[in-house]
């Protein structure tokens, strides 16, 4: 492994620590006085400050050596887990994220932070009583040897053996019997076993905890030779080779070699082989439609048989790049204790459906949007304690955020037990800003859509988390451009709820296949409510005025044909794809429906990227290429050029 694989290796599995470190902290907000928390947190720490020593991240490891003393004082029941102390390791694990990222960490910046977490020590010596120790020591025989290659792979021996020292009365015998020859010795092998007598009152745990980066590949055994009474180091027997040799040791209890479970993949690997999918979907296609023209029977039968492996290549390439949403779910503890902190506000957090699963690169883009909408609802929609209590509420407000599958979609809501939407004031704020006229007549879900456009915010004044008129229609983009909605509700008094439908992935859609004109189209099947017929008549009688009759229900309805300038005389029977927008429906005319598509999507060029109306493109089986329609979007097209028609006549 190459100097710069390792590094990122070690940056991958910091990112994991930093989070266990995280979620261990946010835990022991609410429970101070669990032990196996704090058991971890320690762990934890002491995991990362060994492995970035070991990796050469010496300015990591220093700064977490502090933050360990203080949990290890936690450990020893010597200082209280109190919510100061707690705050000061987060904030300093934030230093240590950085340091880890290579990213920008100033020196004074970590002064700064570890005064911050003396201070909390200092203030919570002594808080507690302290745990019960051990009233004397026991002594440990430790054996121990490296894998063969365990220096190559940047395990040093002394390192581990200083630790070990640091744990009591130690006495290191090395043992050699394994050594070969120097004139077959390899510069980097390492043949040495060690035997260490120590005498400590740490517990067996903090023996293994010294190996934790290397216990899955050494011998590891460990034996207290006596309980309840301290021998003088110097008085031990040392163990000789020859006994060394003849012995069999076994790894330590409860430590098994671990086969691999889960294997490291980078992400862009990930988008090339899902490309390298759709290729191939792509190109079974185009054989399913040679294969359907040709006379010959086993042609066909090899196109059945190709085409079932790929779509099951598909299916399992879909699987692999889920990831459930507890991955996203779990990152707003920090930001929801941040924000109780910040505000003053007492707020719990609750997650439902952290299992379900949602595409990796769709976990990533609802991160931002996710932080928005959290902000929001502390700022806007919980009151503080006082008002909840005059309002016969707990002082304590909550935050929900939920997730489930429904079809080929994912619903995320993020609800708070507020106080509401004032309905008048959002009115009273569109009018001022011009986004509606006085007195217009706005059904309630069109009326609280306003919050979504840009520059909206009923803020009375700015804050760190809004009133800067930004953000929700930022929020709104982002969820489209994920081929998503977003809708609200809010009743005054209880609270407010923003449901975002999102599709379970974006590298592969169910569409529907139609012509306009000798354009194909496809228009993502999750969107589409009906189709049915437009006849000459129904044309004719609706020209003008661009709206159906469907079920007692008026719909209005596109016709791509004009919104793409299409020069094809129409097909005598049109058909209207009905299509669901936010809480509208649209028709969309076309020419001909071609049926259902496996879309896999292709990114447009950068020529195109400020065209809207679509969201990509798809190679269909006869090699053609067919625009893929952002229903949202294209809806809006369509207003915009209506506008600029009634404007011009």
């Amino acid at each position: 492994m190459s100097g710069s694989e390792a590094t990122e290796t070690f940056r991958q599995e910091a990112q994991d620590l930093l989070e266990q470190i995280e979620q261990g902290l946010l835990d022991l907000t609410h429970r101070p006085g669990d032990r196996e928390l704090v058991d971890s947190v320690f762990r934890g720490l002491h995991t990362l400050k060994g492995s970035g020593a070991m990796f050469g991240f010496d300015d990591l490891a220093a700064f977490t050596h502090h933050c360990e003393s203080a949990f290890e004082r936690v450990r020893k029941g010597e200082v209280a887990a109190s919510p100061d102390l707690v705050a000061a390791v987060l904030a300093a694990q934030d230093h240590m994220r950085a340091l880890a990222e290579g990213r920008d960490a100033p020196q004074s910046i970590g002064d700064e932070l570890l005064a911050q977490l003396q201070q909390a020590v200092n203030a919570a010596d002594g808080a507690i009583e302290p745990g019960v120790q051990s009233a004397s020591g026991v002594t440990w025989k430790i054996r121990f040897s490296l894998p063969v290659d365990a220096l190559v792979n940047g395990t040093r021996p002394l390192p581990l053996l200083d630790e070990l020292r640091a744990l009591g009365d130690a006495v290191v015998t090395a043992m050699t019997s394994d050594v070969p020859p120097l004139t077959v010795l390899g510069a980097t092998e390492c043949h040495l076993a060690w035997e260490v007598i120590l005498n400590t009152d740490q517990p067996r745990t903090a023996i293994e905890e010294v190996f934790i980066f290397v216990i899955d590949d050494m011998m590891l055994d460990i034996e207290a030779m006596e309980s309840g009474v301290k021998v003088p180091p110097e008085a031990l027997d040392r163990a000789s080779p020859a006994n060394d040799a003849a012995s069999e040791p076994v790894p330590s209890e409860g430590r098994t070699a671990r086969a691999g479970e889960t294997v490291r993949v980078p992400a862009e690997r990930l988008d090339e082989l899902m490309d390298r999918v759709g290729e191939l979907v792509i190109a079974q296609s185009r054989l399913k439609q040679v294969a359907a023209s040709s006379a010959e029977s086993h042609l066909r039968a090899i196109s059945e048989e190709i085409e079932r492996l790929a779509g099951e290549l598909r299916d399992t390439m879909m699987i692999v790049r889920m990831v459930p949403v507890a991955q996203l779910f779990g990152r707003f503890r920090r930001l929801i204790h941040d924000l109780g902190r910040d505000t003053g506000k007492t707020i719990e957090l609750l997650m439902e459906g952290e299992t379900t699963e949602l595409d990796k690169t769709v976990i990533e883009r609802l991160a931002d949007p996710l932080v928005h909408l959290i902000r929001n609802a502390v700022d806007h929609g919980l009151e503080p304690p006082e008002q909840r209590l005059a309002a016969g509420k707990p002082t304590a407000g909550r935050v929900t955020l939920a997730a489930r599958q429904s079809g080929a979609e994912v619903i995320i809501t993020i609800t708070d037990d507020g106080r509401g939407i004032d309905r008048a004031r959002v009115r009273a704020k569109a009018e001022d800003v011009g986004l509606i006229l006085p007195g217009a007549v706005l059904s309630d879900a069109e009326l609280l859509q306003l919050i979504f456009q840009p520059g909206f915010s009923t803020a009375a004044a700015v804050t760190s988390l809004s009133g800067r008129g930004v953000g929700m229609d930022v929020v709104k983009r982002t969820i489209e451009g994920l081929r998503g909605s977003i809708a609200m509700t809010s009743n005054a008094g209880e609270g407010s709820q923003i449901a975002l439908r999102i599709p379970l992935t974006l590298a592969i859609i169910e569409g529907l296949l139609v012509r306009v004109g000798e354009a194909r189209y496809v228009i993502p099947l999750a969107a589409v409510e009906e189709c049915v017929e437009l006849t000459t008549e129904q044309d004719a009688r609706s020209m003008g005025r661009s709206v159906i009759t469907l079920r007692e229900r008026l719909v209005p309805f596109i016709r791509l044909r004009d919104l793409f300038s299409s020069s094809q005389a129409a097909d005598p029977h049109q058909k209207i794809v009905v299509v669901a927008t936010g809480q509208d429906r649209v028709g969309l005319v076309v020419d001909q429906i071609l049926g259902d598509h496996q879309t896999v999507i292709k990114s447009m060029s950068g020529f195109h990227a400020d065209v809207e109306t679509f969201s990509g493109a798809t190679i269909l089986g006869d090699g053609g290429v067919a625009l893929i329609l952002d229903v949202p979007h294209l809806v809006e097209a369509a207003q915009r050029q209506d506008s600029q028609m009634r404007a011009a006549s």
